[in-house]
């Protein structure tokens, strides 16, 4: 009876999958072990953005073994690194992002337990993101071989996405992605999700103000305060928020207001991070920052100068390509928990602050296609779409209801739940790639629709980041 319910079950899964995609689905299954091991040193390792050392050197040694030719420190960041196999046309390409967060160390339990003190977790699950690319590209170059297919499938291993890093950026700056054809890429989560997502555009700067120093009791008049020029700045955001979209975010912190209160401030810094659904609209409010600024040093007899840390643009959604992963996604299906990952997961859960929480089979479930939604943060991945027809997903990574950027997220990344939506994500994006490779009209049609989404076909980028260099040393 159970051999018969084991064959019933392996027809029913065949009638979803053709012969070549069930070869790529039992490769990847095969080295599911392999895999979650690379995975779960790159977890012990949590190394920051632009200091992925280790991280990089594990990935780049599966590429090369598997016979790809790699390229490394790419755009000036020694982290970074194309893997390429092929030739022809088409080009695909897959994003493989590497770095950890600051002040997310954890086990992998359901309870907060550091590792080490004040040290880096992966909160954004990329020690799975990274590996499960890997995979796919691996599965992919491996079909490829064996079916003779003409083409070029192409890893770019990407580091330093989060915070003010925006790795991505410079590669694109540097060329990389100007013969790619369509990009592929996949992101953990707390969902099985294909759909197209737009976000926010985005700009990190450091505003400085210079004064006077004085003794703050006994002559405050020789003195210009520069904490007072912050101050006056925050003072004309905070009033500025109610004449501004309301898709529009601003966000400040003050990084210095000087020494001690009774010496006159002679330097002080605010950072701002401003957000817009369009790269248009981000730069019609940075120029209303600028103001701000301009008008805080001249209201305190101060000077000021700025620096741009980051600059991201919005996210282009390509219904083409989204709808083919969603297709691959809904053969590949969701995942599914052992009574051990239920145990782990309904403990996890209770440390989640949310008022209503999807019940833990939503893991297994996958989301229903749906176009124009707002994601409403910002990504590298953005720049990216902008030169080149991009679409990824999301698997339940993390127990449904865990955010990301969390302990409980790095807890999820480092065992078997996150392991199984790593599986999941490498052969939907391994399927997706396939599928680009035998209808070459997709992509033609995905290019077609990101000439219309940014209307134009001939696209200049510049960096919202202006000319700057990759920041390496932001996490030292």
């Amino acid at each position: 009876m159970k051999k018969s319910l084991l064959l019933l079950a392996f027809c029913v899964f065949m009638g979803r999958l053709g012969f070549a995609q069930q070869e790529i689905v039992n490769e990847l299954n095969q080295k599911y072990a392999k895999y979650t091991a690379i995975s779960d040193k790159i977890w012990q390792l949590a190394e920051p953005g632009y200091l992925e050392e280790k991280t990089s050197e594990l990935l780049i040694a599966e590429l090369s073994n598997a016979g790809f030719e790699v390229q490394r420190g790419v755009g000036e960041m020694k982290t970074a690194f194309v893997a390429t196999y092929g030739s022809g046309y088409p080009t695909i390409g897959i994003l493989a992002e590497m770095d950890a967060l600051p002040g997310l160390s954890q086990e992998a339990v359901p309870y907060r337990k550091a590792k080490y003190v004040n040290a880096y977790g992966h909160g954004c699950g990329h020690n799975l993101f990274g590996v499960g690319s890997v995979a796919a590209a691996i599965a992919t170059k491996n079909w490829m071989e064996k079916a003779k297919i003409k083409g070029i499938i192409r890893l770019i291993g990407t580091p330093a996405e989060e915070g003010a890093g925006g790795g991505k950026t410079y590669l694109v700056k540097e060329g990389v992605f100007k013969d790619i054809d369509a990009v592929l890429h996949w992101h953990p989560g707390d969902n099985n999700n294909a759909s197209p997502n737009s976000s926010l555009a985005y700009r990190v700067a450091n505003f400085s103000f210079s004064g006077l120093a004085a003794h703050a009791s006994a002559s405050p008049e020789k003195g210009r305060s520069a904490l007072d020029a912050v101050e006056a700045m925050n003072y004309m955001v905070n009033l500025m928020r109610e004449h501004i979209s309301p898709e529009t975010r601003i966000h400040y912190v003050i990084k210095n207001g000087g020494l001690t209160s009774n010496i006159v401030p002679d330097y002080a810094m605010v950072e701002y991070t401003i957000r817009n659904p369009t790269a248009q609209g981000l730069e019609e409010i940075w120029k209303r920052l600028m103001k701000t600024a301009e008008a805080a040093a001249l209201g305190t007899e101060t000077k000021m100068s700025y620096e741009i840390l980051a600059g991201l643009y919005n996210l282009l959604p390509n219904d083409v390509l989204a709808k083919e992963m969603q297709k691959s996604l809904e053969k590949i299906g969701g995942v599914k928990y052992t009574p051990e990952e239920t145990e782990f997961a309904e403990k996890i859960r209770l440390t989640v602050n949310s008022q209503s929480l999807a019940p833990l089979t939503a893991a297994q479930e996958v989301k229903p296609y749906t176009s124009g939604l707002a994601f409403p943060a910002s990504t590298d991945v953005g720049d990216v779409s902008w030169v080149t027809p991009t679409a990824g997903l999301s698997t339940a990574t993390w127990v449904t209801g865990v955010p990301a950027h969390s302990w409980q997220a790095v807890a999820c990344n480092g065992m078997s739940i996150g392991h199984k939506g790593m599986i999941n994500a490498a052969q939907t994006i391994a399927l997706t790639a396939q599928n680009l490779f035998k209808d070459t009209k997709l992509i033609e049609q995905s290019k077609e629709e990101l000439y219309q989404r940014r209307g134009t076909k001939v696209f200049e980028y510049k960096s919202l980041a202006g000319d700057r260099k990759p920041p390496l040393d932001y996490r030292k």
